[in-house]
């Protein structure tokens, strides 16, 4: 039997579990991400896939293409990419691992404070020889973040944020006053958050309700000195709006984890611009998050090549 795990992007996926177990099982990593035709190629005859959060899409027209696969693994219990329904009806079953234990809330910070004060500037320009000092950094305590979406991983970046003394406040479709003031966050409109922040960070959950839910009305309302900050999902922002916020210094700049198309293209402006840093998309990716995928993924596939599938997905979960 043939299982592929997709996108191991750093070569580590057969080293963080005991993969040797699945007896019977031909266990290949794949470092390169492929998609299109190519993908099919690399999966062909694969019964077992393993896929790394949304790296790789699965809509119902690829399924229709891997008439060999029985048995889909993400990483997490959760992936906006898999069309569950299609799987039902093509009797493909589908099973999570255990979610992340550290959520994107360090890389956040990592972000601002690395744009606040200029890490990424300094460092090259020290590296280099360069002038020493170059830039002037902006200080947290005494300011103001907003939070778009107060969920567990916004509540985490809310406590943090108070121990350096900033005001956080908070804003989202359903968030209530009793909510907030449980996480000591003060609830405002969405248009006071946006224009009122001096970083505003976003912490929601992709679906339909949410799609670009910070609209380019709401970062036209930024302050030219505010940071804009996203570990979450590009889907949630209006990318050309915030591009075109950045080109023409709208805001101080933006820390970005996530993109609309990942890897993000060689010749995507947001890897040139110098008010920019990016990341490409290492929230969840830590020793302790590797090792909690992986290893759930070894037990899905002993449950279910034993015929007792654990954390099956199921469209109604999506």
């Amino acid at each position: 039997m043939r299982c592929v795990i997709l996108d191991d992007y750093q070569d580590v996926a057969t080293a963080m579990a005991n993969w040797p177990s699945l007896e019977g099982v031909d266990v290949v990593a794949l470092t390169a991400h492929y998609d299109g035709d190519d993908l099919i190629a690399a999966l062909k005859g694969a019964e077992i896939v393993v896929a790394m959060r949304e790296r790789t899409p699965f809509p119902a027209a690829v399924f229709d293409r891997l008439p060999d696969l029985k048995l889909l693994v993400t990483s997490g219990m959760r992936n906006a990419s898999i069309d569950l329904g299609a799987a039902a009806e093509r009797r493909i079953t589908v099973c999570g691992t255990p979610s992340s234990s550290t959520p994107p809330v360090e890389l956040t910070w990592a972000l601002i404070h690395g744009l606040t004060r200029h890490l990424l500037t300094e460092s090259i320009g020290l590296r280099r020889g360069e002038i020493w000092q170059q830039t002037v950094g902006a200080d947290l305590h005494g300011k103001v973040l907003g939070l778009v979406g107060l969920g567990k991983i916004g509540t985490q970046v809310a406590a943090v944020a108070r121990a350096f003394g900033m005001e956080v406040t908070a804003w989202s479709p359903h968030l209530t006053e009793e909510r907030a003031a449980e996480a000591g966050v003060r609830l405002v409109s969405k248009d006071a958050l946006f224009a009122e922040s001096d970083i505003v960070s976003v912490h929601l959950v992709l679906s339909e309700s949410t799609r670009c839910i910070v609209s380019a009305a709401d970062l036209a309302l930024m302050k030219h000195t505010a940071y804009f900050i996203n570990t979450s999902r590009a889907g949630l922002v209006d990318t050309n709006a915030l591009v075109a916020e950045l080109v023409g210094h709208g805001i101080a700049g933006a820390g970005l984890d996530v993109f609309d198309i990942e890897p993000l293209p060689a010749d995507d402006i947001l890897r040139r611009l110098p008010n920019v840093l990016a990341t490409p998309h290492l929230g969840y990716v830590t020793q302790d998050n590797y090792s909690r995928f992986f290893n759930g993924a070894v037990e899905d596939i002993a449950a279910w090549l034993a015929g007792d599938p654990i954390r099956r997905l199921s469209p109604s979960r999506d």
